[in-house]
């Protein structure tokens, strides 16, 4: 049947057919409205979805403020429902502006797509990849090692990988230096120790670098202005070798 609508009705454009990807279920409760306050510190940590950010920090950062937040007859998922929005903005925002109209129910559904998208399987690969070819780097320290090789792990925490799988990479991944000092604070090999201890094993020995390192630098940097003062200086390096050393 023809359209006999004036012609510049018929080429306006539509005003329906926006809503919002995330459907929000009835709020029955009396006077409610969201806090200034609590979109302002949504919005103190944006997700613009860089390359260089993490989606799993994003939503972990998210729930840790909106966790805790208690509105009378309003279930918590409802407020993040609502207040997800104002966290994103950029490339991220354009991604939710993009999700088919009300296709989004839940929070778990919105957590689920939101990770997804931004972070793909090929992601994950990449990251398992470095994780599984991790390698220390020349004048690196064990403890900076340590710390970078955590930081891997941390970025994709479905890796998959048991603790055992990754004591023994980054055992492996050690200058031989570092693999003689880990065994020798291991009373023997290092993987003869169970993966539990061997964590706390290796754990100590980042911290005992890092109170040497620690002390090294005030040391160093201390003025010495006066044989009493390098006496001290001297005794803070002695305080720090016998640290390694034990």
């Amino acid at each position: 049947m023809a359209d006999d609508r004036p012609m510049a009705e018929q080429l306006q454009a539509p005003t329906g057919g926006f809503e919002s990807a995330i459907v929000v279920p009835p709020i029955n409760a009396q006077n409610f409205e969201l806090k200034s306050s609590l979109i302002n510190l949504v919005q103190n940590r944006i997700f613009r979805g860089g390359n260089d950010e993490e989606p799993h920090a994003h939503i972990r950062h998210f729930e840790s403020i909106t966790n805790n937040q208690r509105y009378p007859d309003v279930p918590n998922t409802t407020i993040k429902l609502l207040l997800f929005p104002f966290s994103l903005d950029g490339v991220a925002k354009t991604w939710l502006d993009k999700e088919p109209p009300n296709s989004i129910l839940t929070w778990d559904d919105l957590v689920s797509k939101f990770i997804n998208f931004f972070f793909p399987p090929s992601k994950t690969t990449n990251l398992r990849n470095e994780i599984t070819n991790f390698r220390q780097i020349a004048q690196e320290s064990f403890s900076e090692a340590w710390e970078r090789f955590k930081e891997l792990l941390r970025k994709c925490p479905h890796h998959g990988f048991s603790l055992m799988h990754q004591l023994d990479t980054f055992y492996n991944s050690l200058s031989y230096n570092d693999q003689d000092s880990l065994n020798s604070a291991a009373g023997g090999n290092f993987l003869y120790k169970s993966p539990t201890e061997g964590l706390q094993i290796i754990e100590n020995k980042a911290k005992v670098r890092c109170s040497r390192n620690a002390v090294m630098r005030v040391s160093t940097n201390a003025p010495p202005s006066s044989s009493t003062s390098s006496s001290s200086n001297f005794e803070f390096q002695q305080m720090a070798a016998a640290l390694e050393d034990k």
